[in-house]
């Protein structure tokens, strides 16, 4: 059975507007949102993070071998 919840119009452009950023549909967003609990800002978050990571790669901006160093030995061994 399937039913068709009502949201609020503000909701809806949030969602739209994640659909269009993301390669996810409308659909994969309300189910994530629904089966792991990940808010709409979450993703919204998640989104602007993946956005941002890109950008920098893009432009050829990674972490150095020491950056990565002390990272690692931040956390020590696993």
């Amino acid at each position: 059975m399937k039913d068709n919840a009502e949201i609020s119009e503000d909701l809806s452009r949030r969602i739209d507007r994640l659909a269009a950023r993301s390669r996810l549909t409308r659909g994969q967003i309300i189910e994530d949102a629904l089966a792991h609990g990940r808010s709409l800002a979450w993703q919204e978050k998640w989104i602007a993070g993946v956005e941002t990571g890109l950008a920098e790669a893009e432009k050829g901006d990674f972490a150095t071998e020491e950056e990565i160093a002390a990272i690692l030995n931040k956390y020590g061994p696993v």
